[in-house]
């Protein structure tokens, strides 16, 4: 092979991939839009249900302060919050669901199935049946304690590096143990305590207090960025330790960092709404079916996950007349049997432990 012919190949190479990552980014932004467009939809029709029916045009009259006062109290200071502290919540955990994936490469390694949730209903019922703490105290605690959870996972599955699956086994057994705290904390404690103690844990909305969505909307404005930013060489990562070293990324640099900024999102987004079960689970896979692996599913995870925890809010409230549901409850009946499948075809594939 000449010279010339060469270097006609690597242009065409170069330039193939640069097409694919221009389709790529194309369809990334066509995905987010249509989300972004759903979860608009989705929240205004969540904002005209209720045990008082509010017209679209009394909603929007409320939204830009010419409404009544009632149908501003209602829509502003209780339907609102709420819906905001949904997308919030759903965005933040899709996002972390999303980047604890992309590192370990690996479905199942979620905040869900590896132990951080897990992590924040112990130190949330300690707090909350111990300690009688609510609110803010309570929102410091978990994140501590999430945070402190996903330190131990991470040098415990520390061996000259991070493997998925070694990442996911430790994350299970540390979510063992914690669950073996939470059972002990309940029975231990008075009834009245567990069953504020049970509804934090499945994970609710129900009692969004403006300080909660205040430390939540921080958060998020502060983490999703650094998400972003510190999610940019999980294309390179992708590829492998050597060729990620080659293209200039630092692998377990990287790694640490992803996980330290999806652990945090994970962390505020349940100290605010209890551990809400398999938004991050579903909303990365979802995401990659649709747009790809890489930095490039991180936008569409965030608005994904928001859509879901939202829709299921919805359900939550008006599924059953009377009946306000914790929304951990409808998120864990779509979740359970996808995590079943998902099961099932990995050991059917071969991959399975």
């Amino acid at each position: 092979m000449t010279a010339q012919e060469a270097s006609t190949r690597a242009s065409a190479t170069i330039g193939a991939i640069r097409s694919d990552r221009r389709r790529g980014r194309s369809r990334a932004l066509r995905v987010s839009v249509v989300a972004a467009v759903l979860l608009l939809v989705v929240g205004a029709v969540s904002l005209t249900l209720g045990a008082a029916s509010v017209a679209p045009a009394d909603v929007l009259a409320a939204l830009i302060g010419r409404a009544d006062r009632l149908t501003s109290f209602v829509i502003v200071e209780l339907r609102l919050p709420r819906l905001v502290a949904g997308a919030l919540v759903g965005a933040c955990l899709g996002l972390s669901g999303a980047l604890i994936q992309s590192v370990a490469r690996n479905p199942l390694a979620s905040p869900d199935i590896i132990g951080i949730t897990a992590a924040a209903s112990a130190t949330g019922s300690i707090a909350l049946v111990w300690f009688g703490l609510t609110g803010l105290a309570l929102s410091g605690i978990v994140l501590a304690g999430t945070l402190v959870a996903a330190a131990l996972i991470y040098v415990l599955a520390w061996r000259n590096g991070v493997s998925g699956y070694r990442f996911v086994l430790v994350g299970i057994g540390i979510a063992a143990f914690c669950g073996g705290i939470v059972s002990y904390v309940l029975t231990r404690a008075d009834v009245s305590n567990v069953q504020q103690a049970l509804v934090w844990i499945t994970g609710s909305l129900n009692s969004i207090d403006p300080s909660a969505l205040t430390v939540l909307a921080v958060g998020t404005v502060i983490l999703v960025p650094c998400a972003l930013v510190a999610g940019r060489p999980l294309g390179a990562l992708s590829l492998g330790d050597d060729l990620a070293s080659g293209l200039g990324v630092r692998p377990e640099r990287t790694r640490l960092t992803v996980v330290a900024v999806a652990v945090a999102l994970a962390a505020i987004a349940v100290a605010v709404a209890g551990p809400v079960s398999f938004v991050a689970f579903l909303a990365a896979p979802i995401a990659r079916r649709l747009v790809g692996r890489g930095s490039l599913a991180l936008v569409p995870s965030a608005l994904l996950g928001a859509l879901i925890l939202v829709v299921s809010d919805i359900v939550a409230q008006f599924a059953i007349p009377g009946v306000v549901l914790p929304v951990g409850v409808v998120t864990g009946i779509v979740g359970a049997p996808y995590l079943l499948w998902l099961l099932a075809r990995t050991n059917r594939v071969g991959r399975g432990g």
